[in-house]
């Protein structure tokens, strides 16, 4: 029996290279003798899938150390030093991709569209950060994410923004994953990737509007805590939703707080609450009038957001290649341009009808119209909401940090005398 297995993928390889050969020779290559150089790609070449294997487990791996490093030693340098590793490894060494960010696209593209299936790795890499970040925070943004860990390490002068700036800034990111989604939903573009700002540095090369974008996250990052990651990343929503249910949260001091205010500038995120006026525990409603008004007001914001996002659905659509190219078919067949280009070409050589472009670009269009409807909605929910979330008020009796807002980074450990007392008595048992 093992000999046939043997003799049949023998036969197997054999038959393949009688294939391979035959369509060379009814294809030749061009002839790329005389001085043709080949260009640059632009993106990485596809890895084996052994490859894309060791990248989850490298993944789950980082994500365990993050988590280690960040409540078991409480390790700042630990944590840096991480930082440093998935620069390396997940930006230079694989160029950026896969990307956790990304994997966004990839969901929803699989959900949207029956004949794509997501890599097993992109789902890996979406659903291990939520689930690590619904159980133990924000680990992934600590010392994993190779974007995270570029900002973090030129920040060198910050300056705290207020937190209402924050919130209003944070809108944008909700507004880029909405739109993130319609476009992979409706597969016109992967926005997120495309505009990714470090990904010309992780490939050293690459589009110079994108290049230019990303040195001014890093220039802003300076001063600015992680501006990407706070204002613009779409997965650092999604994380800081999943963190507020995780029991776990980074804790400033070992054991107890002795209130010596040192770790009150410590954080450059805004992830550290001062403790309030009264310090029995809960939080209560600042004014019931207001909150009943904003809730009121709820449904108004939803249906203003998603018509003002309808509107802008025709504009959006024009994104997808199908519809540009049906308008230019449009435009030549009226006699609105003279001179025709290489798509419209490319197209009347197919032998298609101009009526079947028109039609599918009509549908394309109604999809595009029914998302912004809906991400308009959203974006009117995530208004609503956020405005109704300033009448309440949580009650601390001491420094606590924000589970949200927090990305494990452990700068406020090394700002506690606690921290430094707690390590002193380890070094000394020892």
């Amino acid at each position: 029996m093992r000999r046939f297995y043997m003799i049949a993928v023998l036969g197997l390889w054999v038959a393949g290279l009688s294939i391979e050969a035959a369509a060379i020779e009814q294809f030749p290559p061009p002839d790329f003798e005389s001085g043709y150089e080949f260009p640059d790609t632009t993106t990485p070449p596809p890895h084996s899938a052994a490859r894309e294997y060791v990248d989850a487990a490298m993944l789950a791996i980082a994500l365990a150390a993050a988590t280690w490093l960040t409540y078991t030693r409480r390790s700042r340098r630990g944590i840096f030093a991480l930082m440093i590793f998935a620069a390396l490894y997940f930006g230079f060494w694989r160029k950026g991709c896969i990307c956790a960010i990304g994997a966004i696209q990839n969901l929803t593209l699989t959900v949207f569209d029956s004949s794509y299936a997501i890599p097993i790795t992109a789902a890996v890499f979406f659903l291990l950060p939520l689930a690590f970040a619904l159980f133990v925070g924000r680990t992934f943004c600590a010392g994993v994410c190779p974007l995270g860990a570029m900002q973090d390490m030129v920040l060198l002068r910050p300056v705290r923004v207020p937190r209402w700036l924050e919130g209003v800034l944070r809108l944008f990111a909700w507004g880029y994953l909405a739109a993130a989604v319609v476009f992979a939903a409706t597969g016109s573009a992967f926005v997120i990737c495309r505009y990714d700002p470090f990904i010309g540095f992780f490939r050293l090369g690459g589009n110079l509007n994108i290049i230019v974008i990303g040195l001014c996250f890093l220039l802003v990052g300076i001063f600015v805590g992680r501006p990407y990651c706070r204002f613009v990343c779409p997965l650092s929503i999604l994380l800081r939703q999943f963190s507020r249910l995780s029991k776990r949260r980074v804790t400033i001091t070992p054991d107890r707080c002795i209130s010596c205010r040192l770790c009150e500038d410590a954080c450059p995120f805004g992830a550290i609450l001062a403790p309030t006026a009264q310090s029995d525990e809960g939080d209560y409603i600042k004014n019931k009038k207001l909150l009943g008004f904003f809730l009121l007001l709820l449904p108004l914001l939803i249906a203003v957001s998603g018509w003002a996002g309808y509107g802008l659905s025709g504009r959006a659509a024009r994104v997808h290649d199908t519809v540009r190219l049906a308008d230019r078919i449009y435009m030549e067949n009226a006699g609105l341009v003279t001179e025709t280009t290489d798509a419209s070409d490319a197209f009347r050589g197919t032998g298609r009808t101009a009526d079947a472009l028109f039609a599918e670009a009509a549908q394309i269009r109604g999809q595009f119209s029914l998302g912004g409807w809906l991400a308009g909605g959203f974006m009117g929910l995530v208004v609503g909401l956020k405005l109704a979330a300033t009448t309440l008020r949580q009650r601390r009796a001491e420094y606590e940090v924000d589970k949200a807002s927090c990305v494990a980074c452990g700068r406020c450990y090394e700002f506690c005398p606690r921290q430094h007392a707690v390590l002193k008595l380890k070094r000394e048992g020892q």
